[in-house]
């Protein structure tokens, strides 16, 4: 019998069950990291980039909420849940635009999904609009930072 929350007895593909789980308050928040090369950031203005396409990072972070709500569609067994909260957040770091993404929901599961989701999307949206300057530019360190509200708490600390 596999240890896997989404296999079941005969080692096929299932949705976990929650309906006994106890509804909390759930929160996760995750990150990405989006190197960028030095052509793109001599074009960094205050906390922002703009570009023929408009704000880079005011554009990744609506698409990185967007994408949070509707990680249930895009990720086969995650539980569609209705985010209470979702907060896309985007700073320069170095070479690095650093995206945090933190999601809370009271439900029965958590929202790590959604949080890597969001960063997720939030770090592609910026490399799409950021391609017509450069191609060098690297999507890296994808994680969780934290988690907390579930059967046990995490915190990369």
């Amino acid at each position: 019998m596999s240890k896997l929350s989404h296999v079941d007895s005969e080692n096929r593909p299932t949705m976990v069950d929650v309906s006994d789980k106890s509804v909390s308050q759930r929160t996760a928040h995750a990150q990405s990291v989006v190197r960028l090369p030095q052509e793109v950031l001599s074009q960094v203005s205050g906390d922002e980039i703009a570009t023929k396409k408009g704000p880079v990072f005011a554009t990744a972070i609506i698409a990185g909420v967007m994408a949070a709500k509707k990680t249930h569609e895009l990720i086969p067994f995650c539980h569609a849940l209705g985010l209470e909260s979702c907060k896309v957040a985007i700073g320069i770091a170095g070479d690095s635009a650093v995206i945090d993404c933190v999601c809370k929901v009271t439900h029965k599961t958590g929202v790590e999904m959604e949080a890597l989701t969001g960063a997720s999307v939030a770090a592609l949206t910026v490399y799409d609009m950021l391609k017509a300057l450069s191609h060098d530019i690297v999507i890296s360190e994808t994680r969780l930072i934290a988690k907390s509200g579930g059967k046990r708490d995490f915190d990369r600390g």
